[in-house]
């Protein structure tokens, strides 16, 4: 099989809430979250690249910044109630 590359691209809203999730993730006992050790390599690379990318992880603002990037990331109360409404 060939080993080409794959491009994930997020916004920065996106890589900043994810980037806090991998570091949860990694800190906790991997190994029964992940089941498979293949899964890990990808992982950590993922939130490597995303640490790299993030100067902001190091801003004295850091939760202030996570937590924006939250409440903008989650559908807003409106969206859910419509969205229950569509599936009844």
């Amino acid at each position: 099989m060939e080993n080409t590359e794959i491009i994930i691209k997020l916004t920065s809203d996106e890589a900043l809430v994810l980037s806090d999730w991998l570091e949860r993730v990694q800190m906790t006992d991997l190994s029964r979250l992940v089941d498979d050790e293949a899964v890990w390599a990808p992982i950590h690379r993922l939130a490597g690249t995303l640490d790299k990318s993030l100067p902001g992880i190091f801003a004295a603002d850091y939760g202030e910044r996570l937590d924006a990037a939250r409440r903008r990331l989650r559908p807003a109360s409106d969206d859910l109630a419509s969205d229950h409404e569509d599936s009844d």
